[in-house]
């Protein structure tokens, strides 16, 4: 997928006010509609000119795509960092023109249906004021005990010169106990009310996790890779294992060391729910480091009388 560069698309600079965003859309605009242009390329051109507007023109969607930085160029190999766009918070008005299938994948890859949220934006039945979303990042120990946090969203908004900015807004959320990725906390009136008066909207917080030095999790069930020694999975033994609860041991069978990678589950210690997940430890053969002439020794001892060939059965 290529990068596309919205600003030299347009022909402005990274820090145009939007009313000089404005005027070169409408000069181009001008230029390219494949009504009036004898330009060869004229509809391209117009429908990547009506992409980029909609991205620049739209403080929110800006502020976003600004996010990825100045460094990238137009046609270069481009895929979405991870969770670029979290700790920001988006009315998600949504497409205010064309089709969204008229966009490039590149646009989509930014604006798609996570990004405005499921159709942020739309007024209730009862005309409550616009509704706000945002992706948060959250610790697993948070999920698994349920903590109460300080986060810090910001805000896109436009100054009085026409710049895009963003104000900080901090707010104190209660984080469920369970809560898993991809839900939301929903936080009465904390959107927008229509006009600036009325009931305001509610602002959503979507749930994600931030990376964890030891587990990964699927649903509620965490994966944990865990270490041992050869002789613990060739002999058996009982080892200590980390888990969000706490330190519990583990009993490894003997003969595990026949296979790196053998599944053992821990019931019930995954992320908690009804039911709770379960924990699934991965063992991982670690061998000792031959830094001494003495460790050498014992390697070399192993190679003579254990007779141990491990791509046997690829028959070599």
């Amino acid at each position: 997928m290529e990068f596309k560069d919205y600003y030299a698309i347009m022909g402005v600079a990274r820090d145009a006010t939007q009313d000089e965003i404005k005027r070169a859309y409408r000069k181009l605009a001008r230029k390219y509609h494949p009504d009036v242009s004898k330009e060869a390329d004229a509809d391209a051109r117009f429908k990547e000119l009506g992409e980029a507007y909609e991205v620049l023109k739209d403080a929110e969607k800006r502020t976003a795509y600004d996010q990825l930085g100045a460094n990238w160029k137009g046609g270069q190999e481009f895929r979405p960092p991870p969770d670029w766009n979290a700790g920001f918070e988006f009315s998600g008005g949504g497409f205010t023109g064309g089709d969204e299938a008229d966009y490039s994948d590149f646009f989509a890859s930014l604006f798609g249906r996570d990004f405005r949220a499921g159709g942020a934006g739309r007024a209730s039945p009862h005309a409550k004021g616009e509704d706000h979303h945002a992706k948060v990042l959250i610790n697993l120990e948070d999920t698994y005990h349920g903590a109460t946090r300080t986060i810090t969203l910001r805000v896109p908004g436009v100054d009085a010169q026409g710049h895009v900015i963003t104000r900080e807004r901090i707010l104190n959320v209660t984080i469920p106990k369970g809560i898993r990725e991809g839900q939301h906390i929903r936080l009465s009136g904390q959107g927008s009310a229509i006009g600036g008066e009325g009931q305001a909207g509610d602002l959503y917080l979507q749930i994600e996790f931030q990376a964890h030095p030891l587990y990964r999790v699927d649903g509620r069930d965490i994966y944990l890779d865990l270490p041992v020694a050869p002789w613990e999975a060739a002999l058996g033994a009982t080892v200590k294992v980390p888990t969000l609860g706490g330190i519990v041991e583990i009993k490894i069978p003997a003969g595990s060391g026949s296979g790196s990678g053998r599944k053992l589950r821990l019931n019930g210690r995954g992320l908690p729910g009804d039911p709770p997940g379960d924990c699934y430890v991965i063992l991982a053969i670690a061998l000792p480091p031959a830094d001494t002439e003495a460790a050498r020794d014992v390697y070399r001892k192993m190679a003579q009388e254990l007779n141990f060939n491990p791509r046997a059965k690829m028959g070599v």
